[in-house]
């Protein structure tokens, strides 16, 4: 027989929970890439990928502007050779030319270091991945890494990452040491396992490097496809962190994550838990679709947790048989003529039962009173009752006479 649960029990540990609201962000240091800064307390800030091939500088100066233009605050390149490293220096160009300057990150592949050099002269962030920088053959056969073995490419990783460590430094511009579990190291899985052990200390061992190179301009990414390995990573990192008395700002994300409706689902899984428990301080959603359409995800993320007010917060009841009038269709059209807006809080309630108090946090409120007339709130307080076939343009009156309209 089932064992039902002890009701004076469940109560006392519910009330362990706190009821605060408030999403208390891990303090981290505050890290330049160009303009914008990570961590330090600042906004999280969106980042995307141009998936335009580097070389072609006219399209890739056209993509960094595209999403730029929409909201993406860092945008990042890849640079897989010299001559994409080097291209990136007309990229620059063209930018500041025809454009503005944006925030750019080289990503640099398998044995990066030259490829690194050069495009760290042209971008303000250098994302390399520890597990692919000094990229070792895997060793058929093997069964073990001896101690001599991993410290000699642990000296190997030192001598090939200080010169890109030292030009970064000296340009007062940052790294991003980017972990992900599906390309760890030989050695670390051998050491660690294909395990987020083995992704937080392939992060550790490259962050010393630099803090010995008296380098602190670091932002730290633990990238999965499966979202609890990269929440268990993106975890222990943070309490690794706070052990060493580190406090490097976080990117997350949740690689490959695929395209549509899934796609939004596992990054929003992954990044906002992450971020509903102060962890993270710059996001990518990583779809694969035109990079453009990841903006959006990354801004509804932000604005469901209350990090980040880009656009209006629509409050609408789920409608049921006490509705007044078609809840879809004026929603839509309250939409349509608010969505330009930013920072509103605007509820579409329709009846009198639940709107009031279920939309009581909304600046202004659009609630069926009765068949064919509608209410218009203010806060909590009803300012005018108006035929429905006005209640749009009437919200917009209201919204305008509070000084809180600009023309779309």
């Amino acid at each position: 027989m089932q064992t039902l649960p002890n009701p004076i029990a469940t109560a006392t540990s519910v009330s362990q929970y706190s009821t605060d609201t408030t999403i208390h962000r891990r303090k981290t240091r505050a890290v330049p890439v160009g303009s914008i800064t990570i961590g330090g307390g600042y906004p999280v800030a969106v980042q995307s990928m141009i998936n335009e091939d580097t070389l072609d500088v006219e399209g890739s100066v056209a993509a960094i502007r595209r999403l730029h233009e929409i909201g993406c605050e860092i945008v990042r390149v890849t640079v897989p050779s010299m001559a994409h490293a080097k291209a990136m220096e007309e990229i620059r160009a063209q930018l500041l030319k025809t454009y503005q300057p944006v925030p750019l990150v080289a990503d640099v592949h398998h044995n990066g270091l030259k490829i690194a050099l050069e495009a760290a002269k042209h971008v303000d962030n250098v994302r390399i991945n520890p597990g692919l920088y000094v990229f070792e053959k895997p060793q058929e056969g093997r069964t073990e890494y001896t101690r001599e073995e991993f410290d000699d490419i642990g000296q190997k990783i030192r001598e090939t990452l200080e010169p890109l460590v030292t030009t970064l430094r000296e340009q007062n511009k940052s790294m991003r040491i980017g972990v992900n579990h599906g390309s760890l190291a030989e050695r670390m899985l051998f050491t660690h396992g294909d395990t987020p052990e083995g992704m937080v200390e392939s992060a550790l061992e490259f962050i010393r490097i630099c803090e010995s190179l008296d380098f602190y301009n670091i932002e730290l990414s633990l990238k999965a496809s499966k979202v609890p390995v990269m929440l268990a990573a993106n975890r222990l990192m943070v309490k690794r962190m706070d052990e060493l008395g580190m406090a490097y700002p976080l990117h997350l994300g949740v690689t490959e994550a695929g395209d549509g409706e899934y796609g939004r689902i596992k990054s929003t899984a992954g990044i906002g838990t992450l971020l509903a428990e102060g962890i993270g301080d710059t996001i990518r959603v990583s779809l694969t679709e035109d990079p453009e359409k990841e903006i959006p995800v990354c801004y509804g993320i932000l604005q469901a947790l209350g990090l980040r007010r880009t656009m209006v917060e629509y409050v609408a009841c789920p409608s049921c048989g006490r509705t007044l009038f078609n809840l879809q269709e004026v929603l839509q059209k309250v939409r349509e003529a608010t969505n330009h807006l930013t920072g509103l809080n605007i509820a579409v309630m329709g009846c009198i039962v639940n709107g009031p108090g279920e939309m009581a946090d909304a600046d202004y409120g659009y609630v069926g009173k009765q068949a064919g007339t509608i209410a218009l709130y203010r806060g909590r307080e009803e300012i005018k009752r108006v035929p429905e076939a006005e209640g749009v343009q009437e919200l917009i009156a209201l919204i305008q006479a509070d000084g809180r309209w600009i023309d779309p």
